[in-house]
């Protein structure tokens, strides 16, 4: 709206001309956010609290979870709502990145709020069955990428190439097709909100590796749609170049102000959880960003915790299928260390650490190519 806005007056105005600016645009979105979010959290968490819309605990879980029952839940609506509002405010709404984006994001948050919502009604931890996630998940993402890479939003977007980390744009692109590309674009990005899911399971344990992969994410949209006169950063760089995407770093600069602000009060002990709600969406939003700037291969590293909390859930069940035993105390991996004492917040500050570690590993991966 902002930029509609400079554009509209610009002649008039000429400081108006810093709204065409990706980088001031992505600084307000952040900040935008952020405020909204920390101003009005006391008082959506007093209203989850006057509905009685309470965390249901998993009574097979650590004995430290059973304390947090009845703690308000679903606190990623407000989450979701700025982030969209920022969006709506601070982002190019003519960018078909953006729309892609947003309506994955607001997909998986309705599916996640039906989600929290069926565990609250019921009194249960079961909510939507796995089956019904996959199918509204990884089909609402099959849906945008089909048309998107069939050629309805132009045929400029539909770049099916795989590049790979930390290697030349010009010598390791592997073209898999549209038949090919399309699940395994949809496939990113439903398991990269169903791992983002998993880890969303401790005070404050999910935000700062999701805001973390949302600043990693953002700067490499930057970079790869970014040009300074003649200057094209990607062939520099030697990254895909694909002409908008940088407008999506408005978009993670949003979602990283929302997420900041919602851990103000989901710090140990949490005033409020997250719920699915904002859990697949802040999943959804990454993977999307993942895929639509051609990151797909290195958000394994980008998003290593949630890889590896993911990974250990797969595994758990592989191995207890076939053995009857259990490779880890208990799944997803933070709950492993739990069972074996460790303190919370010691699990939550070192997964922080290790995320801000792989994104460091996965920006370095811009001069090693």
């Amino acid at each position: 709206m902002f930029l509609w806005l400079s554009n509209t007056f610009r002649s008039e105005f000429g400081a108006l001309n810093v709204f065409r600016y990706v980088t001031f645009r992505s600084i307000g979105a952040a900040v935008t956010a952020l405020v909204i979010a920390l101003v009005l959290y006391p008082r959506f968490i007093k209203l989850l609290q006057v509905k009685q819309i309470g965390q249901v605990v998993r009574d097979d879980g650590p004995e430290a979870h059973l304390s947090k029952r009845g703690t308000p839940t679903m606190g990623g609506v407000l989450l979701l709502l700025a982030m969209l509002l920022a969006v709506a405010l601070w982002s190019d709404l003519s960018n078909i990145f953006v729309w892609l984006t947003c309506v994955v994001t607001a997909l998986y948050g309705v599916v996640g709020f039906v989600d929290d919502w069926l565990k609250i009604r019921d009194k249960s931890s079961k909510g939507v069955t796995e089956r019904q996630k996959l199918v509204t998940q990884f089909g609402g993402a099959m849906l945008v990428f089909g048309a998107m890479y069939f050629g309805l939003f132009g045929k400029e977007l539909a770049d099916t190439h795989l590049y790979l980390p930390f290697a030349s744009t010009h010598h390791f692109a592997i073209d898999i097709g549209p038949f090919f590309y399309v699940p395994f674009a949809a496939i990113v990005v439903f398991a990269t909100s169903t791992t983002v899911n998993f880890t969303d399971g401790q005070d404050g344990l999910v935000s700062v590796p999701a805001a973390v992969s949302a600043t990693t994410f953002g700067l490499l949209c930057y970079l790869t749609g970014a040009k300074f006169g003649n200057f094209e950063v990607a062939k520099y760089l030697l990254i895909p170049e694909i002409k908008g995407v940088q407008e999506l770093t408005v978009v993670c600069s949003a979602l990283v102000g929302a997420t900041l602000a919602f851990l103000w009060y989901n710090a140990f002990p949490a005033l409020v959880f997250m719920g699915d709600v904002g859990a697949l969406a802040l999943g959804g939003a990454l993977g999307m960003v993942a895929v639509l700037s051609k990151n797909e291969l290195l958000s394994l590293v980008v998003n290593g915790v949630f890889v590896a909390e993911g990974a250990s859930v797969v595994l758990q069940r592989y191995y207890y299928r076939r053995t009857k035993k259990r490779l880890f105390r208990m799944a997803p991996l933070h709950h492993h260390f739990q069972k074996a004492n460790m303190p919370e917040s010691r699990i939550t500050v070192r997964f922080w650490l290790v995320s801000v570690m792989l994104s460091l590993v996965a920006l370095a991966s811009l001069k090693l190519r």
